[in-house]
């Protein structure tokens, strides 16, 4: 059985933005820097979508299928 990735990585961030690889490590971490302050455990390199589209769209997001 495969779970659904809920994490994403600095090539999603990527794509998403249109924006080269440096600028979207420095929002990956600067996103894990507040996790990490309000008590969350935090994987390198990664950001929960979650908290992505609290940052980004003020909420959560609910995917569509």
């Amino acid at each position: 059985m495969r779970m659904e990735n809920y994490m994403l990585c600095a090539k999603d961030v990527e794509e998403m933005l249109g924006i080269k690889s440096a600028l979207a490590y420095k929002l990956i971490r600067q996103m894990n820097d507040e996790l990490a302050k309000a008590g969350y455990i935090v994987v390198a390199g990664k950001v929960p979508k979650a908290y992505w589209d609290t940052k980004f769209y003020g909420s959560h997001v609910s995917e569509t299928k």
